[in-house]
């Protein structure tokens, strides 16, 4: 059976975008707070080695490389509930609020020892909680190219997802900041009580939105029975490797998260030694505010040069040079107004970031004739997690050539805590701009023509 154009393209409220984008509030409020804390939580709060927290993400990103892209599959396959609640929706009502509980865990390690314990606590339970995440987040990243499938609408709820999605992203950052005392690892278990509690709000505003609608599963369930059986994983596999675009995509996406982890994490590390315990309220909302009040300008930019690719690209660029400066700002005043400017470029990569990969996704739709987007969507996530590598790593290395451990306010301890703050990222966002630049070939007038086909073909 086959949709025509006109069913396929089924409009969507105000509400249900804002009850989409609620997703994007609690990926970004449980990204932001996990980013920003876990690693100076078990270095300087718990006492672990920065050796062996760098150590358990390593292990986690490698359990990633597996994890993600097999949840993406499976999720992906028939279940007994797709008939009448669509194939992600079960997985996004199941994941988030495990998830939630998850994350508290994270911040509870067993009191009064230090060493392999709590490595071990620290290992299981960020696997655990990134397990439950990826199950909610890949199925929620899915229904947008499916739900959201004219260009204008595309648009419109992506800013709106944006606009709560920069909510959350201040939430996670600066919730903490109102709530944990450097030196108190008890404050670190208060808020992650909280987050839990916030999460388990989010997460039913979040409902109404990935619900999928009639449309949406009578398509998926035309899909699987023109087809028979599905890909196995591997095909998909080799076929996600094989596609240019879709590699240059998760490239620049890693390169970029490794970028902006390594700065967020930094930040509560410059407010607790280079600032001497002043409080980063200020400095998270300075690059909020500059995000927020650069959404409209992205728009407009969005509207008058339709390659969303391009403009992706020109977003990271502005992401690198705007991290430069940051290495040599002194003073609170001087942090809150550059991180105020390179918010602005960070707002116009967060905005044009999913309907740049929802093109990216249609693309593949039109090529395979079936829209098996999991297996994709979790090697996207897979480059967010292996990037938590990158940013523990890169911060072992630093701080063991400027002797951190042995003093954190020292001359070289600061000056390093600047280089992973500042020169780190500006060099891994240069490096995805480059790299995507070189891979990508999907323009404005080929995403149009996908489009097109994708509406002839009822997918």
């Amino acid at each position: 059976m086959r949709l025509t154009g006109a069913r396929a393209r089924s409009g969507n409220s105000l509400a249900v975008m804002a009850s989409y984008g609620a997703g994007k509030f609690l990926a970004e409020f449980l990204t932001g707070g996990f980013a920003a804390l876990v690693f100076k939580f078990y270095e300087t709060e718990i006492g672990l080695s920065a050796g062996l927290v760098a150590f358990a993400v390593v292990l986690y990103s490698a359990w990633n490389a597996v994890n993600d892209p097999l949840i993406g599959f499976f999720t992906s396959r028939p279940t007994r509930f797709a008939g009448r609640l669509g194939r992600r929706f079960p997985w996004i009502l199941l994941g988030t609020l495990l998830c939630a509980a998850s994350f508290i865990l994270v911040f509870t390690p067993p009191r009064g020892t230090v060493g392999i314990g709590t490595f071990i606590w620290l290992l299981i339970s960020i696997c655990l909680y990134d397990g439950l995440y990826s199950t909610w987040e890949l199925n929620y990243q899915s229904i947008f190219p499916d739900r959201f499938r004219d260009p204008a609408e595309r648009s419109k709820a992506a800013a709106i997802s944006i606009a709560i999605g920069v909510v959350g992203i201040a939430a996670g950052a600066v919730l903490p900041t109102f709530i944990i005392e450097y030196g108190n690892p008890d404050s670190y278990r208060k808020s992650a009580l909280i987050f839990g509690a916030v999460a388990l709000v989010a997460s039913a505003a979040l409902m109404p939105g990935a619900r999928e609608t009639q449309a949406m599963i009578d398509r998926y369930l035309a899909q699987e029975s023109a087809r028979g059986s599905a890909p196995s994983f591997f095909a998909q596999l080799r076929s996600a490797l094989r596609d240019r675009d879709l590699l240059a995509f998760i490239l620049l996406f890693f390169f970029y998260q490794s970028g902006v982890l390594s700065m967020t994490a930094s930040i509560h590390y410059v407010g607790d030694y280079v600032l001497g315990g002043k409080s980063t309220t200020l400095i998270f909302a300075g690059m909020l505010a500059g995000s927020l009040l650069a959404v409209p300008l992205w728009t407009a930019l969005g509207k008058k040069f339709p390659d969303r690719q391009r403009l992706l690209a020109a977003s990271a660029a502005a992401l690198s040079i705007l991290s430069l400066p940051l290495f040599f700002v002194s003073g609170y005043e001087g942090y809150v107004a550059a991180m105020f400017v390179w918010g602005m470029a960070f707002g116009g990569f967060w905005l044009l970031m999913t309907p740049a990969m929802a093109d990216v996704i249609d693309s593949i739709v039109v090529k395979t004739g079936s829209r098996d987007d999991g297996v994709y969507l979790g090697f996207r996530a897979f480059a967010g997690r292996l990037a938590y590598a990158v940013q523990a790593l890169s911060f072992w290395i630093i701080h063991s050539l400027t002797s951190f451990a042995a003093n954190p306010r020292s001359v070289e301890a600061k000056a390093g805590i600047r280089v992973h703050f500042a020169l780190v990222p500006a060099a891994l966002l240069a490096i995805g701009v480059v790299v995507f630049l070189k891979l990508n070939s999907l323009n404005a007038a080929k995403a149009a023509e996908n489009r097109r086909r994708l509406s002839e073909l009822g997918l």
